[in-house]
């Protein structure tokens, strides 16, 4: 069967690629260190689970209103006000299938053919191929290592042409683990103030793990309020990757365009689902600096142990579970007569000779770098970087 020039120009998530590689190893038998997961591996808090139950029980069996159930939608009011100071009616927020479902569903109503969609590096991979489907044009900037992978007001300024149409912001970063203190967005905000045709989309899906201080929004400022959807959910904070709930807020031609959208694709998000996330966002918020605690102190093995390998770079990431290391140190080098040309032969280098799994840079538009996820336990870690340096120990 013929596809469609759509789907043929979409990749693969590199991401996704690579922990399946790293399964396919596992059911030979072989034990594979995988750092390539994006997913706490903390468990579901017991009260958001017995909501779900309670919920099962009380026949929540049936199709839920396209946006969220209401009480929902003002859960997520109220959590938007209490920790983020921001205010939305609530024919301005859509709940869906996870957050990734709320960037498709606003990219497909925001972006057409010819627009221009402008993502810094290091991006989220499925950026790139989400504005591919909306047949819209990704303009790349650079973000440099030195500033931790952020974009500057001049160099936003000067990516904008007629044709920009959307602004992606991903703060904290997956990768990169950065974020943007409150001058630094005020900044881009007064940037992106003076073109109001440019929507900003701010996936904020790793707010909670933010270990230096308060998370900062974008939408705060009230000359680009406005413009900006704010894109959360669940997966992160409470440990629900597999529930699928995500939700968004913005201005109300967009969130009924997505209602729109997506009541001709997936309609409302799980029942039992949307009763667990009212008791996530209203319940028992402590889980959270429990696990952040533990997640610091991986973070801390792991960039203890980056530091001592020779040639790396890294910036210590204050927030998600990720690091995202330079090894080009060890490009140019070989082993068994194959070259190291860039991070995606690195990658399949440590998979095959140290048996750990971790994701190539350049799926994140930077080669030099590969992302490691810190969410195993503390003797995986150790076993990990016991392998990966004798395998480099082997590169000539």
């Amino acid at each position: 069967m013929r596809l469609s020039s759509r789907i043929n120009r979409v990749a693969e998530s590199q991401t996704l690629a690579m922990s399946q590689k790293s399964n396919e190893l596992k059911e030979k038998g072989i034990d594979v260190v995988n750092l390539t997961v994006g997913q706490p591996d903390f468990f579901t808090p017991d009260n958001v689970k017995a909501a779900a139950k309670k919920a099962i029980d009380d026949n929540y069996s049936f199709y839920s209103p396209v946006p969220g159930y209401k009480d929902l939608i003002q859960a997520i009011q109220g959590k938007f006000k209490r920790e983020n100071n921001l205010e939305y009616a609530e024919n301005q927020i859509v709940v869906s299938t996870g957050a990734k479902q709320c960037l498709a569903n606003a990219m497909q109503c925001l972006f057409q053919e010819g627009d221009e969609v402008i993502i810094p590096t290091p991006y989220w991979v499925s950026y790139i191929e989400l504005a591919h489907l909306c047949n819209a044009k990704p303009v790349i900037i650079e973000g440099k290592p030195d500033n931790y992978y952020k974009i500057t007001p001049e160099q936003l300024e000067k990516a904008i042409t007629p044709k920009t149409h959307g602004f992606i912001l991903n703060a904290p970063s997956n990768p990169s683990g950065s974020i943007y203190t409150k001058d630094e967005l005020k900044a881009l905000a007064d940037v992106l103030a003076k073109y109001p045709e440019i929507a900003i989309i701010s996936d904020e899906i790793y707010e909670h793990l933010n270990y230096v201080g308060k998370h900062e929004s974008i939408a705060q400022f009230a000359n680009v309020f406005n413009q900006t959807i704010v894109i959360n959910g669940l997966s992160k904070a409470y440990a629900m990757t597999g529930w699928r709930l995500g939700y968004m807020a913005g201005p109300v031609e967009v969130a009924k365009a997505c209602k729109k959208l997506q009541g001709q694709t997936t309609s409302g998000t799980c029942s039992v689902t949307q009763r667990a996330a009212i008791e996530a966002l209203n319940g028992d918020q402590s889980i959270i600096a429990k696990n952040n605690e533990v997640l610091v102190k991986r973070r801390d093995l792991m960039v203890k142990y980056l530091k001592e390998i020779p040639g790396v770079k890294l910036n210590v990431p204050p927030a998600t579970f990720y690091t995202f290391p330079d090894f080009s140190y060890y490009y140019g080098k070989s082993y068994d007569g194959k070259v190291i040309n860039g991070s995606s032969d690195l990658c399949e280098f440590l998979l095959n000779v140290a048996h750990v799994a971790t994701v190539a840079g350049s799926a994140f538009g930077v080669d030099a770098c590969i992302r490691m996820s810190y969410v195993v336990d503390f003797p995986r870690i150790d076993e990990a970087f016991k392998r990966i340096n004798q395998a480099l120990a082997l590169l000539k």
